[in-house]
């Protein structure tokens, strides 16, 4: 009978921790067929995995963080609002005629405190994939996105986003309902909001669709994570006509959390499992929840008017640069 054990899902940069793992694995099955005791060998090839694991992640290039990023199992938003909150409840609608499934938000209680969360959702597969449209939000999410925080505004209640998109659906059909005027009426209405707003990176942060609920006074940022004006398979496609440079094109673009930590836009990093964050989702929800406690707690002390005030700034000042004479 076949086993219904499922496997991991292998990134190239993992086969040799893979390999490692599954000879540990024969070489204890072997000591317990022959009744041989091995437990010294496995436990120096167990802590060089860890090792190897730490220094493989720790030395990430652009493009596999990329590759994580984007890796199937990875938390998405449904699965961190679930973990980290008392009560959730989705709601749905534009109250224009429209429900898009690759946005969701709702109320929910984090820490006995009711907020709104609200977040692009990918699939586990294709089929649940091509459900949520890959994560790729229609002008109708991003409406449906705003009227949930008209809603937390009204009642006092903080704003908590998940970014997980490779960018807005760029169909003709997003187009001609409004796509850019969505996105950019989110932009700015967001600006003004009382309440706190805290806006997370837990995946891919791509283009507009990702600051179509970005505007924030913290922006948050999973280590594995990226955050970019447009993919570098897109990028290169643009500069170069080749998407093949797609790694090139992901240097270039500073994409990674450390990269927009340097360069002023992201808040805080965090810290994820070792291996990523889906090599341990409820230690990652964990890691999420308190710093969204903790930073939530300092924003509750300022004032509607100094949140707004910090906000503008926030954003003002990025895209600073020199100009260097001839």
């Amino acid at each position: 009978m076949p086993s219904t054990e499922r496997k991991p899902l292998l990134l190239d940069f993992e086969k040799p921790l893979a390999d490692l793992e599954t000879r540990i694995e024969q070489i204890r099955e072997l000591a317990e067929e022959n009744n041989v005791d091995v437990s010294e060998q496995i436990r120096q090839l167990e802590a060089r995995a860890v090792q190897l694991r730490s220094e493989i992640f720790s030395s990430l290039s652009p493009s596999q963080r990329l590759q994580v990023a984007r890796h199937p199992r990875r938390p998405s938003t449904l699965d961190y609002i679930q973990a980290i909150t008392d009560e959730w409840m989705e709601l749905h609608g534009d109250r224009g005629g429209a429900d898009d499934p690759a946005l969701v938000g709702g109320v929910a209680r984090l820490a006995g405190r009711p907020v709104v969360m609200l977040g692009h959702q990918k699939g586990r597969d294709t089929k649940d994939n091509v459900a949520r449209n890959f994560g790729m939000a229609s002008p109708g999410g991003y409406r449906k996105a705003m009227r949930l925080m008209e809603h937390a505004n009204r009642f006092g209640m903080p704003i908590l986003t998940f970014i997980d998109t490779p960018g807005a659906w760029a169909g003709i059909e997003a187009e001609e309902l409004g796509q850019g005027e969505a996105i950019a009426y989110n932009l700015r209405e967001m600006f003004r909001l009382d309440v706190p707003i805290i806006c997370t990176v837990i995946g891919e942060g791509g283009s507009g669709g990702a600051l179509g609920i970005g505007v924030g006074d913290r922006l948050l940022m999973f280590e594995h994570s990226v955050y970019t004006v447009a993919s570098p398979e897109a990028c290169a496609s643009i500069l170069w006509k080749d998407a093949a440079k797609a790694p090139q094109a992901a240097e270039a673009l500073k994409i990674t959390a450390w990269d927009l930590k340097n360069l002023g836009i992201l808040d805080q990093i965090l810290t994820e499992p070792l291996g990523g964050a889906h090599a341990d989702p409820v230690k990652a929800a964990s890691i999420l929840k308190n710093t969204l406690l903790d930073n939530l707690e300092e924003l509750s002390r300022l004032t509607p008017q100094q949140r707004r005030d910090l906000r503008y700034q926030k954003f003002r000042n990025m895209g600073v640069f020199l100009e260097v004479p001839a």
